[in-house]
């Protein structure tokens, strides 16, 4: 069945001429996912096949002993790639997203993960969807990334960029804590709570959903920051412009605050440390396929109501 799609489809572009929109594709992915291997030989072949370049990252390649591939590190795909293909769920793409935003280079996505906000493409039908979209048949999506740094004495001396969002807690269960929150260098409020979130539009339907924060459309220029479990009644989340400055500092000497960042990576904030939140110089290209519609994806993923009429 693999082998009549790829003949297929190589014979729809046999018989048309396309608008060469990339020239060399990157494909990476979760290392150790032995059920996408059918998925990797597929887009390798099918690109070779269809005159691309294509580099597949040399760990997936190794974990499954494909043969006769041109192989590369995340660096050097970065560097050649103008799209890159995601084989994997939205914590893959995401992960994939920070260390190619550097690469200024186009990312999009085949899901096999359990919710796919982020990965477009069908596993069942993507390499139809990949054809159409190396025929220009797509469009193009910025979206900013947030930018962590922590500070003491004023010398930064950890950062690191995140897509989703930032989360501040004290890395015990069920265990308040205490902070300062400062935006564009001016008190904002005081807070004590199980943490602090701080999320991009894009991430405003991850965790910060879970929080009771609100969606952000993708298209905002903003940052919402959401209390968890604040102690007391008035607490709500605060949507602020994308290009402030939010600074925390910290009220309490005995306890080693912890920073997230797309629940990915893990900073400690250490006594007389304090953490600057800003927006990145870098972002994510996300191509999606010309069919896709963010609201559609919304009422499909959150089982929201059917229109009525």
């Amino acid at each position: 069945m693999y082998n009549w799609i790829l003949k297929n489809l190589c014979m729809q572009k046999n018989n048309k001429k396309l608008k060469i929109k990339f020239k060399t594709i990157g494909i990476v992915g979760r290392q150790g996912d032995s059920k996408s291997s059918e998925i990797y030989k597929l887009i390798y072949n099918w690109l070779i096949l269809n005159k691309y370049n294509a580099i597949i990252d040399r760990y997936i390649a190794n974990d499954l002993k494909l043969k006769n591939v041109i192989t590369g590190t995340l660096i050097e795909i970065g560097k050649l790639s103008d799209l890159v293909i995601v084989v994997g769920g939205d914590g893959s793409l995401i992960s994939f997203a920070r260390i190619f935003s550097k690469y200024n280079i186009k990312i999009i996505g085949v899901n096999r993960g359990s919710l796919g906000f982020l990965t477009d493409l069908d596993p069942d039908k993507f390499l139809h969807q990949l054809s159409c979209i190396l025929n220009g048949i797509f469009f193009e999506e910025k979206r900013f990334l947030l930018e962590v740094q922590i500070l003491k004495l004023n010398k930064k001396i950890r950062k690191n960029n995140v897509v989703n969002e930032i989360v501040l807690y004290s890395g015990k269960v069920a265990h308040m804590i205490e902070f300062d929150v400062y935006i564009d260098e001016k008190f904002a409020f005081s807070q004590r709570a199980d943490g602090l979130i701080i999320a991009t539009p894009t991430g405003s339907t991850a965790y910060s959903l879970s929080a009771g924060g609100p969606i952000l459309s993708p298209n905002l220029e903003a940052i919402v920051l959401i209390p968890m479990f604040p102690h007391t009644l008035s607490s709500r989340p605060l949507i602020i412009n994308s290009n402030s400055k939010v600074k925390l500092r910290f009220l309490q000497d005995n306890i080693n605050y912890k920073i997230s960042c797309d629940s990915q990576i893990i900073l400690t904030i250490r006594y007389g440390e304090e953490v600057i939140v800003k927006r990145s110089n870098k972002n994510i290209n996300l191509i999606h396929p010309k069919e896709y519609d963010y609201f559609n994806r919304l009422n499909t993923k959150l089982n929201w109501s059917k229109k009525t009429f």
